[in-house]
């Protein structure tokens, strides 16, 4: 029997049935029951916040948000994000989902590692990065209860190496192509596995751009500012 949490359950339908079977023969059991903790803590979000949203929707998102970590859908050179987000796009779109909704869900998984800007869009787009911001950062985890926590967690276990466990299930679906991170969070994770990771730097693109244009190396440009003060 599908776990019901305060009236929030996965939805008894065909589609997100699918979705189920899909994702969990294809990501590791680490990814999959993270996906599915973010499905519940993104849906017990909005109904916090009194949003309306459809739960089919919000599922895919939360299920496919993670899949471009997976060797089966990680592309050579777009970020992971976004190789997630074409996934579920493929997905719906053999399901004969409208193309707004599979605009909404391809949105909600392509921004859920870019904070400050979700939590202004539709529904589903800000609760797929408010389950993900919970159960990867905690960041709002005073605003569930205990039981709460405790019933998604049992469902899905989530023990006590998922910090370290999450970590490296990152690094492992982006360290064939750091490029992508550039700009991303997920640059930390690179610096944090790999001593020999250089992060690409926004002003150093300004400078070393094909316009012409006078340029000063960081330290002369430090110095000038200190120098107008």
């Amino acid at each position: 029997m599908t776990l019901s949490i305060n009236g929030i359950s996965i939805p008894d339908s065909a589609l997100a049935r699918d979705v189920t079977e899909l994702v969990r023969d294809t990501e590791p059991a680490l990814l999959f029951h993270h996906s599915s903790r973010v499905y519940y803590f993104g849906a017990l979000a909005g109904k916090q916040r009194g949003l309306r949203f459809d739960p089919e929707l919000l599922y895919a998102g939360a299920m496919f948000h993670d899949m471009g970590l997976t060797h089966e859908h990680s592309s050579a050179h777009e970020r992971f994000e976004v190789d997630g987000a074409n996934a579920a796009r493929d997905f719906l779109s053999s399901r004969g989902i409208s193309r707004a909704d599979i605009d909404t869900v391809w949105t909600a998984i392509a921004l859920h590692t870019t904070p400050g800007i979700p939590q202004h869009m539709h529904p589903v787009i800000a609760l797929v990065t408010a389950g993900v911001e919970m159960d990867v950062l905690g960041l709002t985890y005073p605003q569930y209860s205990d039981d709460e926590r405790a019933a998604v967690v049992r469902a899905h276990p989530r023990d006590e190496h998922f910090k370290e466990d999450i970590i490296q299930a990152f690094y492992d679906g982006i360290k064939h192509k750091p490029d992508t991170t550039f700009g991303n969070v997920k640059a930390d994770v690179l610096a944090d596995k790999d001593p020999t990771f250089t992060r690409g730097n926004f002003c150093s693109v300004i400078r070393g751009s094909a316009w012409p244009g006078a340029t000063a190396s960081a330290p002369a440009a430090k110095a000038a500012r200190t120098s107008r003060r």
